[in-house]
Formats: structure tokens, C-alpha cells, sequence
């Protein structure tokens, strides 16, 4: 699959800078088989007929569920991730139009709601993820799963293997950090928490809107 290899978009590095899922070194295909593995059990819980990935990069988690027969879309912000989403999917004869360039702000009831809703390592780049929450609010119709980089836990690994030193771990156009109980708390303002997974370096939940009070 290609990936955007690192190029930036109004000053923003978009999708991934080199293919994680697809991988060779023992250490980043254990992390990533459980994130996949998370990811998919949720997923299964979930039960979904319809999914909109929110933030979808260079589309491989749509085309996977595609491949897997469901009905899978995604958006992202950057013109020139989908522009490449939609040629991974092309080459898998899947349709380009599951791919749309939208921000998470300009979030439509209408047009972007499913039956589950997937956003993964997105809110840490948002100058602002309370709007970012309140956005999927629109569109979250029964489940909601969400992740973000477990903190000070991803720093520390990224600094413990050399990587952005000058900025202590942190990797570039990361925004945000969160803990695990900080994130589970800030997310429980929007929705309601069902599970909470910690495949380590990530917390991932999974979500329903709000039970009315």
C-alpha cells in the first residue's frame, strides 16, 4: 500500500511516513498486531452494517473492511492523502468515492453519520479536540471508536530509540498528550465509555453517544 511518506499539508505531515502495517522489524509488527487486534475485536463488538473512518490517512483500515465485505468510507483533511487513499483503492478494484477530503470540524449528520464511527490518532493533532469531539457528537448514531498515543508512555519510547530527541519524544504535529485515565476523562465529557483497551503504546476505546439525563 502506498503511504504519503511524510509529505505536509498546510504545514501539517499527513497520513504515515512509512508503512507501519506492512512492516518487517519484529519489534513495530508486534506493537501493530495489537493495535489490529484491538481495533478488530471493537470493531466486532460494535457490529456495524455502515463505518466511517474519521481521519483515514491512506485508507488502509476502509479498504481492509472493504475486503472483509463491509460497508466501509473514510475522510481525512488532507487533499493529497485521499488523492492517494483513492488509488490504493483502485488498485484493489475498490471504488474511489468511499474516499472524501474533509476536515473533522466540517462534519455532516447527513452525509457522514454510520452505524460506527472510527477515529484513531487523530485528536493529538487538533489545536482543538473539544471541537473535534463535539463534531463526531453529529455523526456517532450507536458506536464510536476513538485512540490517541498513550502519554508520557509514546515519549519516552520514541526518545528511548533515538527519535526527536530535541523535542523529548515527542513526535512532530503532536498537539496533545494524554494519559490513559486523563483521555478516558476527557472523552466521558461527549460520550459514553463501554471499553477501554491499552495496546501499549495507545489507549483505545469504544463509545456511545451520550445517555440522556
Amino acid at each position: 500500500m502506498k503511504t504519503s511518506s511524510g509529505i505536509k499539508e498546510d504545514g501539517i505531515v499527513v497520513g504515515n511516513t512509512y508503512d507501519k502495517y506492512g512492516s518487517k522489524n519484529p519489534l513495530i509488527r508486534m506493537i501493530m498486531e495489537k493495535f489490529e487486534s484491538s481495533l478488530d475485536d471493537l470493531v466486532s463488538k460494535a457490529n456495524p452494517k455502515s463505518i466511517n473512518e474519521v481521519g483515514c490517512g491512506e485508507g488502509y483500515w476502509v479498504i481492509r473492511w472493504q475486503d472483509q465485505g463491509l460497508e466501509a468510507r473514510g475522510c481525512d483533511f488532507s487533499k493529497q492523502v485521499i488523492e492517494i487513499a483513492q488509488k490504493n483503492a483502485a488498485t484493489r478494484n475498490l471504488p474511489t468515492a468511499i474516499f472524501n477530503s474533509k476536515s473533522i470540524y466540517d462534519l455532516d449528520s447527513n452525509l457522514d453519520s454510520a452505524d460506527l464511527i472510527v477515529c484513531c490518532e487523530v485528536l493529538e493533532h487538533l489545536e482543538n479536540p473539544a471541537a473535534g469531539l463535539q463534531a463526531l457528537q453529529t455523526v456517532v448514531t450507536k458506536h464510536l471508536i476513538i485512540s490517541v498515543p498513550q502519554e508520557p508512555l509514546w515519549c519516552f519510547l520514541n526518545f528511548a530509540r533515538g527519535k526527536y530527541i530535541r523535542t523529548w519524544g515527542n513526535t512532530p504535529g503532536h498537539l496533545q498528550h494524554w494519559s490513559k485515565k486523563g483521555f478516558i476523562k476527557f472523552v466521558s465529557q461527549y460520550f459514553d465509555v463501554v471499553e477501554v483497551r491499552s495496546p501499549l503504546p495507545w489507549t483505545m476505546l469504544l463509545c456511545r453517544p451520550r445517555s440522556a439525563t
